[in-house]
């Protein structure tokens, strides 16, 4: 690749946000045409990187030079115009507008007289989403949609401007296994066009797969860039941490205990649609001191039956939820919550984060009564409180009157997962609670479910004999990892279900993927 020019050199970047040096000096070249991978933890910088490339953060030292020529952006409607575009980790959408008016927000097409042509936009649209292999309707309301149809109208959106250099930030952390590969398919018809990409994610089997070279962050600082083929995914983790990573090791099996809940033929109506349901006769028990979980494709329906579990759908569920041996029927989070179920969403910026509030707020915003008396809060206690979570799992933040924004996905994280253990669950729902978690934070977080399941060193709020977890996970080895029990999901319908020993990720793939054609 040394015939190549760089189309993009980045010299001496540097950015500070209030208490946080999220950039220092950081000096990179990207090849035209090439896939340029940009690794490291949650905090590394990478994020703060790509927006400064696209033109969303507009106030930073040193210098940026395209195709040679020194360039700074004044907006992304200004990188944008240059032939920059970036796909964002965090959904950017306005949910009220169809998928095609998100598509073309703010370059919308205009026909006779100036008017906005909705046909000629929902026709280019659907050709954008048929690319993609996307069946969602260009009309359809961004809102209605779930995050991987979410993502995969900015991935559209970033398509239709047809740069020449195309910014992936987590493109695929929404997206089940075959949306993925349609993903793959779609960067090989752009790099065939000649489109330089720049591709972060935690995931290394995507980095190895798609990559000419990878360039490592740690700590807001350049580590090290080299070319794919000539490294390991174990020196780039090495690199990424600064440190090994050793293997999640959870020693002794888990001995679960008492039923904790039960659910019997539990369906959930889908009025307007074919199917008639979204979930179908599902029926479940978990244990004290276990982790179940749910695996299936999109649309599987893993997150309605969370969603069902915690009173959260706008239908009524029909079938029979026992919490503790007690018939419950939940027609609010907030009698969930207080039965002792709670539900970390996968969704984190739109149905996890209070965005205007600071960190401490954030975590203690579901335990506010328990820090005062008489009606009144205690800021003390209320911070308290707060800090043991942050420093329990180790949240990276400049403290807790930092804006929770200011964190990374992964911190963000860390802290709503904190939020909901300080209501002492007895049930912890964990809908894909990884998703743009980097691998270090993953094992973190691995460890402190187990110790949740086994009540370790006063890990579990519920008391003696740990509490239940449920997770659902767009990863087939995260599941196997962590899972005593896995059931599958197939268009709503339970389809096969595996103990620890029996589960492999072929047998997983086939009950999700055959499994409900064969169950009807």
């Amino acid at each position: 690749m040394t015939d190549k020019h760089p189309i993009i050199s980045i010299r001496g970047i540097s950015k500070a946000f209030p208490g946080v040096q999220a950039l220092s000096e950081v000096t990179i070249d990207v090849e035209a045409g090439e896939l340029h991978a940009i690794c490291g933890e949650n905090g590394a910088g990478k994020s703060t990187l790509m927006k400064i490339l696209s033109g969303v953060l507009t106030d930073y030292e040193g210098e940026l030079l395209l195709a040679g020529k020194p360039i700074r952006f004044a907006g992304t409607r200004d990188a944008e115009a240059a032939g920059v575009s970036i796909i964002h980790q965090e959904l950017n959408l306005v949910e009220q507008l169809s998928a095609a008016a998100n598509i073309f927000l703010g370059r919308e097409i205009r026909g006779w007289l100036g008017f906005r042509d909705d046909r000629a936009m929902e026709e280019a649209a659907g050709r954008l989403l048929r690319e993609l292999e996307c069946d969602v309707s260009p009309r359809a309301l961004a809102g209605s949609l779930r995050v991987g149809d979410q993502q995969l109208i900015e991935i559209a959106k970033a398509l239709s401007l047809q740069s020449d250099i195309l910014i992936m930030d987590e493109p695929t952390s929404a997206l089940t296994e075959s949306e993925v590969s349609r993903l793959y398919r779609v960067i090989e018809r752009l790099r065939k066009r000649g489109v330089t990409i720049l591709y972060i994610s935690h995931k290394m089997d995507e980095v190895f797969h798609l990559s000419d070279r990878i360039t490592v962050l740690r700590d807001g600082r350049w580590v090290k860039t080299l070319d794919t083929k000539a490294t390991t995914a174990r020196e780039i983790t090495h690199l990424m941490v600064g440190r090994e990573i050793e293997a999640v090791n959870f020693g002794t099996a888990r001995q679960p205990g008492e039923v904790l809940l039960r659910v019997e033929n539990l369906s959930l109506p889908w009025p307007g649609h074919a199917r008639g349901w979204r979930l179908k006769d599902v029926s479940l028990e978990l244990r004290r001191g276990e982790v179940l979980g749910i695996a299936g494709l999109m649309g599987a329906g893993r997150t309605e039956l969370l969603e069902c579990l915690f009173g959260a759908t706008t239908e009524r569920p029909t079938g029979r939820i026992e919490l503790l041996g007690q018939t419950v029927n939940f027609r609010h989070p907030r009698e969930a919550c207080r039965a002792g179920i709670a539900l970390v969403t996968e969704d984190r910026k739109r149905l996890g984060l209070f965005a205007a509030m600071n960190v401490g707020e954030n975590v203690s915003i579901c335990t506010l009564d328990q820090t005062g008396a008489a009606g009144f809060i205690s800021r003390a206690s209320e911070w308290r409180a707060a800090a043991e979570t942050v420093n329990r799992l180790a949240v990276k933040t400049a403290g807790l009157s930092a804006a929770i924004t200011s964190l990374s996905g992964g911190n963000q994280q860390k802290c709503i997962i904190g939020r909901w253990l300080q209501t002492r669950p007895q049930v912890l729902l964990l809908d894909d609670p990884t998703r743009g978690v980097d691998v270090g934070a993953k094992a973190e977080l691995y460890r402190l479910i187990d110790g949740l399941v086994r009540d370790e060193a006063g890990l579990s709020p519920a008391g003696t004999g740990g509490i239940g977890v449920i997770m659902t996970s767009s990863e087939l080895p995260e599941l196997l990892t962590n899972c005593d029990r896995i059931l599958v999901l197939s268009e709503g319908r339970l389809t096969a279900s595996f103990s620890r020993a029996e589960a492999t990720e072929q047998k997983i793939m086939e009950a999700a993927t055959i499994g409900a054609r064969l169950a009807g």
